[in-house]
């Protein structure tokens, strides 16, 4: 059904093998620093009708791959789909962050909730499916969802939060709703990813967002248990082929150690963390060792090219020399940011990152051979 993929260099990565380079994608890679993005948004009249009509979705995904020859693609969407679906009204306005319609801040909407009907997000499966062919084996398309927790904060908030007061009362004051309120997402989540893998995903990835904002205590017992639980649930492989699966926490250097067990490929790393501590605390070698992605500051970006250069071979340099022997696996690194790419970045600065990833990570490992 699908061309034969040309560059697996990110899926190598994940799975901890040589390559030839370090592979490099970036969160938020299509969006509203592209000018052409904002030109097809404008043409879509809305965020929401961006993401939920299928050409929009894959011109806007494909853009990025167009300017700057990165190693994946990743689906225009957003995390907050699977909310929207079980029916919390989800919308943006211009210039502003989601908001939902209707918030869960009570009992009576806690119980409504439900594993949502997933062919309300048929939308998200097909524009999946009419990427994968639009590569046409280019590279490989990662699949996407927000973590349980963090799509709780949403949820209970009812938009961005600066002090998640609404959420973490709940949590604190009436643990078994929020527990409710996790099971079902992560139930949902899964069962969402799932969906993206059966039609064409090669890779997903959870992102929780907001898990670096709880206390110790409380990140294990409602962030990590939850997101656990979604990856129990994911398949490994599809059609014959493996899939990686990749957890991004912002905020979460201080747990790599807790999360070195999760059932997954690839852990994403924050600017807060230095690589090299990261690469010898759960990326080296041994039972559970991951991958490890990212992690450059996204404000880099707005530097001249010859500092962003020395910046990502910094980066580079932080986890060190890479894994060469073809013959087993080692350490592999994802280059990426910290977390999205800011809207205000200048296209320019992203193709100087992109060819210093590829050209620094190259000559590292002329030099070791």
């Amino acid at each position: 059904m699908f061309a034969p993929l040309q560059n697996d260099t990110f899926l190598r990565a994940c799975w901890r093998q040589a390559t030839d380079y370090t592979p490099v994608w970036l969160m938020r890679q299509a969006g509203r620093y592209l000018p052409e993005y904002r030109a097809t948004r404008a043409q879509a009249g809305s965020f929401m009708g961006l993401a939920t009509n299928t050409d929009y979705a894959t011109e806007v995904t494909l853009q990025p791959l167009e300017r700057f020859p990165l190693d994946a693609a990743i689906l225009f969407s957003d995390i907050l789909t699977v909310p929207d679906a079980m029916g919390l009204g989800l919308s943006f306005a211009l210039g502003e962050g989601p908001k939902f319609a209707t918030p869960v801040r009570d009992e009576a909407a806690v119980a409504k909730l439900a594993v949502p009907d997933m062919n309300k997000l048929r939308y998200v499966f097909d524009a999946v499916t009419s990427i994968r062919k639009a590569l046409n084996g280019r590279v490989p398309l990662i699949g996407f969802s927000g973590s349980p927790w963090t799509l709780a904060c949403y949820m209970v908030e009812g938009a961005g939060s600066s002090d998640y007061r609404l959420v973490k009362t709940m949590m604190y004051q009436r643990p078994d709703l929020m527990h409710k309120i996790l099971a079902t997402n992560a139930d949902a989540v899964a069962l969402y990813l799932n969906m993206q893998i059966e039609a064409g995903a090669q890779a997903v990835m959870i992102f929780d967002s907001w898990g670096g904002v709880l206390a110790d205590a409380a990140f294990h017992e409602f962030s990590l248990a939850y997101t656990e639980r979604v990856l129990a649930q994911l398949k490994r492989e599809h059609n014959g082929v493996k899939i990686p699966r990749l957890v991004f926490t912002k905020g979460g250097g201080q747990w790599l150690e807790s999360m070195k067990p999760l059932d997954c490929e690839v852990l994403g790393l924050d600017w807060t963390v230095n690589l090299a501590q990261a690469r010898a605390r759960v990326g080296e070698n041994g039972p559970g060792a991951k991958a490890l992605q990212g992690n450059l500051d996204p404000n880099v970006l707005f530097a001249n090219p010859a500092q962003i250069e020395a910046e990502v071979a910094a980066v580079l340099n932080s986890f060190g020399q890479p894994h060469t022997d073809a013959s087993q696996t080692g350490p592999s690194h994802i280059f990426n940011l910290g977390h999205g790419i800011n809207q205000h970045t200048p296209p320019e600065s992203v193709e100087a990152l992109v060819k210093a990833v590829h050209a620094h990570s190259r000559s590292m490992r002329a030099a070791r051979l």
